[in-house]
């Protein structure tokens, strides 16, 4: 049963909303459950996903009735995109629920489950071809594909309003996170993320390691020994704990 705290939350969310009516897309519905079904470490009640799954359908058909247009801002796009990757993940998943990993499904970067104005997309058209594009590396800590690694999945929607002060927030909170990075004065283990899309670091001129500085609280040495830290693909179902291990 949903705590009367929660249930209260989500009432004030709603009045808060209607002060944002100048956003273009609501996402107050994915808001509300994400604020039911998400912890703050991101870890996800999967049953009560499944249990609220009139309310997540009805928003996923939102999205895929209301696309970007050219007049919209930068903010309103990105935010749009990036929850349409994190809500087409969600789908993914519990459309197969019970699972172990988002790997499970056969296929699930290229399976176009998400159309909009004719167009079918999959995770990677999501990600590849329309977030990476917008040319800020930042959005890879804003996406989530339900996996342990994975950046956590913040239990509140994106939007125009806020996505510029997510987009540093969860980039400072992922490079710090010791359950993703480990980073200390002798040892420098990484995520893979950084690894699989360097170019992304790299393309204004600096390296991985300039960019992780921007944010860690500890700085990297250039002459450090890097490590990767293998990718833990389990689901990120609440009271999961993930192992940290090398490569």
């Amino acid at each position: 049963m949903k705590s009367l705290t929660i249930k209260f939350f989500i009432v004030f969310t709603l009045l808060v909303n209607v002060n944002h009516s100048q956003e273009i897309v609501n996402h107050t519905e994915w808001d509300n459950m994400l604020i039911l079904n998400v912890t703050t470490n991101g870890m996800v009640d999967y049953e009560g996903v499944t249990a609220d799954a009139t309310m997540f359908y009805k928003y996923f058909r939102y999205l895929q009735n209301i696309s970007p247009k050219e007049d919209w801002s930068m903010e309103e796009k990105l935010a749009y995109w990036i929850n349409v990757y994190n809500a087409t993940a969600m789908k993914l998943i519990i459309d197969e629920y019970p699972i172990e990993s988002i790997n499970k499904i056969e296929n699930p970067w290229k399976r176009k489950v998400f159309k909009s104005e004719g167009v079918r997309y999959s995770l990677d058209n999501i990600e590849h071809d329309i977030l990476r594009k917008f040319g800020d590396p930042r959005i890879h800590f804003l996406i989530n594909c339900g996996s342990m690694s994975s950046p956590r999945l913040w239990n509140r929607a994106y939007t125009s309003a806020n996505i510029n002060e997510a987009l540093e927030e969860r980039t400072r909170e992922f490079i710090n996170d010791p359950q993703r990075n480990q980073i200390t004065a002798s040892v420098v283990r990484i995520s893979e993320l950084f690894k699989w899309y360097e170019k992304d670091f790299t393309d204004n001129g600096t390296d991985v390691i300039d960019f992780i500085n921007q944010y860690a609280k500890v700085k990297i040495s250039k002459t450090a020994n890097r490590q990767y830290i293998a990718y833990d693909w389990n689901l990120n179902k609440k009271n999961s704990v993930t192992p940290i291990t090398s490569k």
